[in-house]
């Protein structure tokens, strides 16, 4: 597995992760993950992060984990390398003091083009593995806020700026899903439409983190799109200019 490393210190690792691999394991898939290719790369900080505990009561090691990107999401994603890091960077997510940014594909063009989706999610009633923002949805309703922004649109598709205020699992399909424009080739929440616009994969990418340092600061990492994702991009008349991963890596 190859995995593009964006920033690196004493304290912390920023990675572009690829679209298709797991952040860490979940105790049913086998495939490497970003926590094995942390240990393995980094095994003095194989001991760093939080186990995540199964309904089975097995634990799962996840080295190096602070935060985490759905399978399919690719982007930008921080581990930390000591203890102290890690506590550091897991307070900064939950008191909501990382500024996240996302580029999305979507169905349609969502109205207003520069709008806020503010509807709590809870568990599918249809689906173990969906997130829902239907009232009606199982267990606890939890708040969840996304601002979202149109940069350009073809008429059947939009490319948009996503900023999670929030982060609930599967936030932005979601909330996408729930104002009717599904992010592009979404085999969960989308099932029914067409992967086009070349992608083969869902068309989701962390594309900017914001992060307060140790040292007192705060510093900006930008993941570059995949070639993929960039050449999807390049489809829409927009002045966004998005980085891509040059076509070697």
């Amino acid at each position: 597995m190859k995995i593009s490393i964006l920033y690196e210190d004493e304290g912390i690792v920023v990675i572009n992760k690829p679209s298709g691999v797991m952040t860490h394991p979940d105790g049913y898939h086998t495939s490497e993950t970003v926590s094995d290719w942390f240990a393995r790369h980094y095994p003095r900080s194989a001991r760093v992060g939080e186990p995540m505990r199964l309904a089975s009561g097995e634990e799962i090691a996840r080295p190096g984990i602070v935060h985490r990107l759905d399978i399919d999401t690719s982007g930008a994603l921080v581990l930390a390398k000591t203890a102290q890091a890690h506590a550091f960077f897991k307070h900064a997510f939950q008191m909501r003091d990382v500024k996240k940014t996302y580029v999305a594909l979507v169905y349609g063009v969502p109205q207003p083009p520069d709008g806020i989706i503010n509807f709590p999610i809870g568990r599918s009633r249809k689906d173990f593995r969906l997130r829902s923002a239907q009232p009606k949805a199982r267990g606890t309703l939890r708040d969840a806020v996304t601002h979202y922004e149109v940069v350009g649109d073809i008429g059947t598709h939009a490319l948009v700026k996503a900023f999670p205020k929030t982060g609930r699992t599967h936030q932005i399909r979601v909330h996408f899903k729930a104002i009717h424009h599904p992010v592009v080739c979404d085999t969960l929440y989308a099932p029914n439409h067409p992967c086009d616009l070349g992608m083969n994969r869902l068309s989701l990418h962390a594309y900017v983190l914001d992060l307060p340092m140790l040292g007192g600061k705060r510093q900006e990492f930008i993941a570059p799109l995949p070639s993929d994702f960039a050449a999807a991009v390049a489809k829409f008349p927009s002045n966004e200019i998005f980085q891509a991963v040059p076509k070697n890596t």
